[in-house]
């Protein structure tokens, strides 16, 4: 039996909580710097703590970090309630120690004026940075604490994207912010917000890089031969019916990459001119290997469905058997 960490990685194998680990840790130096070096120069805050801090900072001098960290306390007491409890807090409370200690405890090693003076550069890798950073933490199952516990506890009671959790959280802090540093650092931040929030949604979810293909058809053989054929994709098949009709079809589906879609559109003209076909997207696919049968997997398969027609009149047309697995 594998031995289990413990302190919030206590379900996880060794080289899962390691895994997770590296990720929180990773995130959090990443939204350290980012407030570092291009957050605090320019005096841009997407709302959150930070922003309040920078604001407080800009009043009291007050060391960001340090006042990050005490406003922080009672969304800490928020995520225990509403995200997992102790799985939450021992996770939260090493991203915000380091995060929080991290802003204070790097700036002396970083350019105190950051690298730019533009407002555009600076908002725009403010977003960039802490959107990786916020990501790698939730991938993680960790949050940053702030209010974007408050915008996790949105997407997951509602299951609105992140990046409007965050605009719906964090928009009365550039409020703010825009009466303190002028509306014009108000707009900047607010773009980057919204970039922030795609950014964190792109490292959660992964870019959009599949497409998936639903065809009606009453070619199903022809069409599954030449999509394997041409393409190499496996193809998943089950029977359906048109309600306006009242006519028996096959309906196929499969996923494919974005430069063959236009392979898949004429594969399948050529092969049934009067098919059905939806192309959607997805950000992953998994499983599903497709390879070719060996000569005596052909004829067993071969022999499988022959003897299956023999009991049964016309259940459904087989799908040719050169694909071992479909990736549905």
């Amino acid at each position: 039996m594998r031995h289990k960490l413990k302190f919030g990685f206590s379900s996880l194998s060794p080289k899962a909580a390691l895994h997770d680990f590296l990720l929180l840790t990773a995130g959090a130096l990443l939204l350290a710097v980012g407030v570092d070096i291009f957050m605090a120069p320019a005096n841009i805050a997407p709302g959150g703590v930070a922003g309040i801090a920078i604001i407080v900072n800009n009043f009291t001098g007050w060391p960001i970090g340090t006042s990050m960290l005490v406003l922080n306390i009672p969304m800490l007491f928020f995520g225990f309630k509403y995200l997992g409890r102790f799985r939450f807090l021992t996770r939260t409370l090493y991203v915000v120690l380091l995060y929080n200690l991290g802003v204070d405890l790097l700036a002396p090693f970083l350019p105190s004026n950051g690298i730019t003076d533009d407002l555009l550069l600076n908002s725009l890798y403010t977003a960039v940075i802490g959107g990786i950073g916020s990501g790698l933490v939730y991938r993680a199952q960790g949050t940053s604490a702030g209010t974007g516990v408050l915008g996790r506890v949105l997407q997951l009671k509602t299951g609105i994207p992140l990046s409007q959790s965050y605009l719906m959280t964090d928009g009365g802090i550039i409020v703010v912010l825009g009466l303190v540093f002028g509306w014009e650092r108000a707009l900047y931040s607010l773009l980057t917000l919204f970039a922030w929030g795609l950014v964190t949604d792109y490292v959660l979810e992964g870019p959009s890089v599949i497409r998936t293909a639903f065809i009606v058809t009453d070619k199903a053989e022809e069409v599954a031969h030449l999509l394997f054929s041409r393409l190499g994709i496996g193809v998943t098949s089950w029977n359906g019916r048109g309600m306006f009709t009242d006519t028996e079809h096959v309906v196929l589906f499969c996923t494919l990459n974005r430069p063959d879609v236009g392979v898949l559109k004429t594969v399948v003209v050529e092969a049934d001119p009067h098919a059905f076909v939806v192309i959607g997207q997805g950000h992953q696919a998994r499983g599903g290997v497709v390879r070719h049968l060996t000569e005596k997997e052909k004829k067993s398969v071969t022999e499988q469905k022959s003897m299956a027609g023999n009991q049964a009149d016309n259940v459904k047309k087989p799908v040719p058997p050169l694909v071992k697995k479909s990736r549905l």
